[in-house]
Formats: structure tokens, C-alpha cells, sequence
């Protein structure tokens, strides 16, 4: 049995690229920073180091991270990780760190609206698992298969809020 599972949290290095496929299915690309603090020896002053990772989507995640991400927008993704070795313009031997999503979450402020989370090809948005609390007031959610913003009165339990806002995709 084997096991390869990636989760980072980080910045986006750039704006996400979108592609197609020749059958017509999206691709998303963009490239990601995590960051962490070392001490290099013992009672050394703590240095900065960023690790860059290539990241890629399909399908509908592919489109709504094309829509909705941008440049230093935080982000937590999930995916299988995968190491390729390419020849750079000086012959030089090369690796690039690639992770190939399945999961991901828009963590923070980006500028835009707020969307929660993106999991799977065939959601675009998660509801809230049975047997877990109500979401916050401004998370997303789904409702009669749409994604809708939860109200205040609807995540406080008050019954009739009919204060909804709702995303196309």
C-alpha cells in the first residue's frame, strides 16, 4: 500500500493561468510560496525560507480558482505531490515541486467576494457536513444545489431569513 497526500497553506506567487485541453476541459495552473522560519545553528539569528510549489486544477476547480484567485491571495490545498527533473538552457540537471490538487480553499481576504471552499470535479462549493456546526454568517454554502451566502439570521438559527446571495458559476 502506498500513500502520497500533500496539504499546504501559502501565497500565490501569480495571477492563476487558464488552459484547455483539446476535449475542452480546464486546466488552472499557478504557482504557490509556503514559508517557514529555521535557525541555521544553534542560537542563530531565524532565517526566512520559502519553498515554491507548481500547482494545477481541473475541471470546475480549474475555472472558479481562474475567477476568483489572484497574486498573493492565501490559499490551503490539498493534492498528490510529484517531483519532475527537466534539463534547464545551460544543460544544468533541474527539479520542479508540482502538486496536483484535488482540494482547495480560499483562506482570507482576496479583494473579491469570499467563496469558501472548492472539493471534488463535480462541486463547486462544499455545504457544511452533517452533524457539524452551522456555518458562519458570510460563508458559503450550498441550497437547492446553487451556492448561497449564509445570512446572520440563518447561521444564528432564526427560521424565515430569505437574505441570500447567490454566485454563478
Amino acid at each position: 500500500m502506498s500513500f502520497n497526500r500533500i496539504t499546504l497553506v501559502g501565497n500565490l506567487g501569480r495571477d492563476p493561468e487558464l488552459r484547455y485541453t483539446p476535449q475542452g476541459t480546464p486546466v488552472c495552473t499557478f504557482s504557490l510560496a509556503t514559508n517557514e522560519r529555521r535557525r541555521e545553528t544553534h542560537g542563530g539569528e531565524p532565517k526566512e525560507v520559502t519553498t515554491w510549489f507548481r500547482v494545477t486544477l481541473w475541471g470546475r476547480q480549474a475555472e472558479a480558482a481562474a475567477q476568483y484567485l489572484q497574486k498573493g491571495r492565501t490559499v490551503y490545498v490539498e493534492g498528490r505531490l510529484r517531483v519532475e527533473e527537466y534539463t534547464d538552457r545551460e544543460g544544468k540537471p533541474r527539479h520542479s515541486i508540482e502538486v496536483s490538487a484535488t482540494d482547495l480553499q480560499f483562506i482570507g481576504g482576496g479583494g473579491g467576494r469570499e467563496v469558501g471552499e472548492i472539493s471534488g470535479a463535480r462541486r463547486a462549493f462544499a455545504a457544511v457536513p452533517e452533524g457539524r456546526p452551522s456555518p458562519q454568517p458570510g460563508a458559503w454554502t450550498l441550497k437547492d444545489g446553487k451556492p448561497v451566502r449564509v445570512a446572520a439570521a440563518e447561521a444564528e438559527g432564526v427560521a424565515g431569513s430569505s437574505e441570500e446571495e447567490e454566485i454563478s458559476l
